[in-house]
């Protein structure tokens, strides 16, 4: 009789584990499901906006983003194809570094541009462009600006010539650092 009752026990412990399970593999397929079908939207948004922040950059041109496994989204890679203009399609790699840069800022600001932020953070990001792509950047920037309050650290002198506020470090006397703050305003004539 005790072991009758041990077995009927374990036995409907057994189904409740075996219905726990069921319920598990059910919430896990439709997170699943729900997960793939935010990561679409979030996807196509940000190759969209990621195509126009490219063109408005290079001043032209084509970008996309592709997922390696079209089967199986959510462990999918992604790859970076772009066309910047009077060039041929090619995958990001086959770019110049400053090309590279441009298109790596594209992206970034593509993300921004699907969900905003309020302010963000950028360190030395134009450190590895050529003047030219200086002064796209940081007319990009400074257009972009009305949107999302930039902190840029730099030492180039284009980004420079973007900011409506500078803050720089001096040691005027040997050991002492001094904070300087620089409103950039346009002078009237």
């Amino acid at each position: 009789d005790t072991l009758n009752k041990r077995c009927q026990f374990l036995k409907t412990q057994i189904q409740d584990l075996l219905t726990a399970k069921d319920n598990l593999q059910q919430i896990i397929e439709q997170i699943n499901l729900s997960m793939t079908k935010q990561f679409k939207e979030a996807f196509s948004g940000i190759e969209n906006y990621f195509n126009e922040i490219f063109k408005h950059l290079f001043g032209g041109g084509k970008a996309r983003l592709i997922l390696t496994d079209q089967e199986n989204i959510l462990s999918s890679g992604v790859e970076i194809i772009v066309q910047a203009p009077g060039k041929k399609n090619q995958n990001m790699t086959l770019l110049s570094g400053g090309e590279r840069t441009l298109t790596v800022i594209a992206l970034l600001f593509a993300f921004l541009q699907y969900r905003p932020a309020p302010f963000s953070v950028l360190d030395e990001i134009d450190a590895p462009l050529d003047e030219a792509n200086i002064k796209r950047f940081s007319i990009f920037l400074k257009d972009y600006a009305q949107k999302t309050q930039f902190i840029i650290v730099t030492h180039r002198k284009g980004t420079m010539e973007a900011a409506d506020v500078m803050y720089g470090i001096t040691m005027a006397d040997a050991g002492i650092s001094k904070i300087i703050s620089v409103k950039m305003t346009v002078a009237e004539e």
